[in-house]
């Protein structure tokens, strides 16, 4: 039994949804900050906002050194609080990378040798704009990560709780945790290039390696709210050459040695265990494998659209709209430049991490100027155009409409009854301007690699997030939409096998503001 089958369970359709808790339980909802408890903190600088041009967040702005200032705004620009939001009787966080449901699995730990007068490694806690330490790096140890890596490199690990989904989404909670590990990838890399840095993907070490970094090896979780490896980071200088993308076996055996403190918080008094998640995440754990790098076209983003928002205000104005305007249309040189930050290039943000593609997208545009409503493709896999005709209704057309862009009109028509079908009968899917279905390939993968499931999820998650930014940079919103019909919108494009899967939708158009909601300062809760 392989990992489809875990895909199968978690569909899904119109007469039965997954299986889920069917109501929900808010006294036992899980707490959105983890702290490790007994781990001394080293608390980080809230310090204004450089102000970078919306085209740094692609090209990157100027190299600056790691220091304890950079770092903090590093990790506040990726995965800190970007506000907090009120209504009475109820205040929650919103934080600059996205999340399902804004439950927020995603948990980040740095290993930095000796940088930023900082050597261990580290938990960041977005609720204290923190580093809880979790352990010393010994300087043996230090100058062993520096000579492999480079002197100015330091690592990140992102981790998931699949409880904080599995409380509201049940048995489909895992690909929730997969996606958002993907957009922090995306808040990371973009982050990164506001330094004049860059992220790697670590492809080569197994998940046991990985939690060996962290002692995962060692910790006492509280029962069902255990953290699973997802994916280790190199951030480095542009300037310094690329670092290799492994972990040698004596780093490995060295951390196994270290001493760890702290011991994680417990999100809730109770918990429900979903075995349909822990065999998938059994299935999916990565061994050991050869290191991979991918080839991606060489030329630079087209910028067919200014933003009058900087880099910084982009990222922190990033919202998930929740109402949109069902008249509101978008200028085709906004579509346009969104489609061409999509397409994976190899000395650009964000897919130079090196997590691959496995996505072409279908867009159904409601009112996007200068283009007939109807179903498209947009071929982001060149090699993949035959195999996509193959696949798909004998009856589209495969008609290219750009010269510059691989985008096709397959079926023109209004397609925003259909839209909101397949997206579970969800309004923003046929209100936004348009919706983006990301279609990955899926079968042969997830069987011969069963671990490349998580990849797969993962850039669906960073194209979402160049999305986000995108709609937000040009003063428009979108919103990723985890609950769709997969089935359904395989027999509408008239896929017969699991070739390609539908992994993913994501809303584009204006949404309403809310105006019961007050706004409050990011970090006004510390008085710093």
């Amino acid at each position: 039994m392989g990992v489809e089958v875990y895909h199968e369970e978690s569909k899904h359709h119109p007469h039965r949804f997954a299986p889920s808790p069917g109501r929900l339980d808010w006294r036992n909802q899980p707490e959105p900050f983890r702290f490790w408890e007994g781990a001394p903190t080293v608390e980080l600088p809230l310090l204004p906002d450089p102000e970078h041009p919306y085209e740094a967040l692609y090209l990157g702005a100027p190299e600056e050194r790691v220091t304890l200032e950079t770092l903090s705004k590093f990790l506040e620009l990726a995965l800190g609080i970007s506000a907090w939001k009120e209504v009475p009787g109820s205040r929650w966080a919103v934080r600059m990378n996205p999340s399902s449901g804004n439950l927020h699995p995603t948990e980040a730990h740095l290993v930095i040798p000796g940088l930023a007068g900082l050597s261990g490694v580290y938990h960041y806690n977005p609720y204290l704009h923190a580093l809880e330490k979790r352990a010393e790096l010994p300087d043996e140890l230090v100058q062993a990560l520096k000579a492999f890596y480079g002197p100015e490199t330091f690592l990140v690990v992102l981790t998931s709780v699949p409880w904080r989904e599995a409380w509201k989404y049940g048995v489909r909670a895992l690909r929730y945790c997969l996606l958002d590990a993907g957009h922090a990838l995306g808040s990371l890399r973009f982050s990164a290039a506001l330094k004049g840095w860059r992220v790697r993907y670590l492809s080569a070490p197994s998940d046991e390696e990985l939690e060996a970094l962290l002692g995962f090896d060692r910790v006492s979780w509280p029962v069902g709210q255990e953290e699973f490896v997802q994916m280790g980071l190199a951030v480095y200088p542009a300037s310094q050459p690329e670092p290799p993308p492994d972990l040698p076996a004596e780093i490995v055996e060295a951390f196994r040695r270290l001493p760890f403190y702290g011991r994680p918080s417990v999100l809730s008094r109770e918990v429900v265990l979903w075995e349909e998640i822990y065999r998938a995440l059994k299935l999916i754990r990565k061994p050991r494998t050869r290191p991979e790098r991918w080839l991606f076209r060489d030329d630079e983003p087209a910028f067919l659209a200014p933003s009058p928002l900087t880099a910084e205000q982009i990222i922190r104005r990033r919202r998930s709209g929740h109402l949109y305007d069902p008249n509101a249309s978008v200028p085709p040189e906004v579509f346009l430049n969104a489609l061409d930050k999509t397409l994976p290039r190899s000395r650009y943000a964000p897919f130079d991490a090196q997590v691959g593609v496995y996505s072409n997208l279908l867009l159904m545009l409601h009112r996007v100027e200068g283009f007939p409503k109807g179903l498209y493709a947009f071929v982001r896999l060149p090699e993949t155009l035959e195999l996509l005709k193959e696949k798909l209704s004998e009856r589209f057309l495969w008609k290219r409409v750009t010269k510059e862009l691989p985008l096709y009109l397959l079926a023109e028509g209004d397609a925003r009854e259909l839209a909101r079908f397949v997206s579970c009968d969800q309004e923003i899917a046929s209100d936004g301007a348009f919706l983006t279905v990301f279609l990955a390939l899926f079968g042969p993968l997830v069987r011969a690699e069963p671990w490349r499931y998580r990849h797969l999820h993962w850039e669906a998650g960073l194209t979402g997030q160049v999305l986000y930014l995108e709609a937000t940079a040009h003063l428009f919103n979108a919103t990723g939409i985890g609950c769709f019909f997969d089935d359904a919108l395989h027999e509408a494009v008239g896929l017969k096998d699991d070739t390609f899967q539908d992994l993913y939708h994501l809303t584009f158009g204006k949404a309403y503001e809310d105006p019961r909601l007050k706004t409050l300062p990011p970090y006004y809760h510390l008085n710093r």
